[in-house]
């Protein structure tokens, strides 16, 4: 039976499941050359380029999201300065 490729591409998304380095690991997430997406350095799709500024907005974006979350979800329905809604079907 022929060995299946280790790393390439299907339909446009890359892949590479050789076993990663230390320095490949690391090398991948910071390539300043690059945009804000990088090819993972396992597995399937990309990830997050952290030499690129725009990588660190969005990762405080995401964040500052998650935080209101924890916030709005630990405040009860009366904290929160709901009413009841009243719904009228004809």
């Amino acid at each position: 039976m022929a060995d299946k490729p280790q790393s390439g591409e299907i339909f446009g998304v890359p892949y590479n499941f050789d076993r990663p380095s230390v320095r490949r690991l690391l090398s991948s997430y910071w390539q300043p050359d690059d945009g804000m997406l990088v090819e993972k350095p396992f597995g399937i799709g990309y990830t997050l380029n952290l030499a690129n500024w725009r990588s660190w907005v969005a990762l405080a974006v995401v964040g500052a999201l998650l935080w209101q979350e924890g916030k709005s979800r630990s405040q009860g329905p009366a904290e929160r300065d709901e009413e009841p809604v009243e719904v009228i079907v004809d």
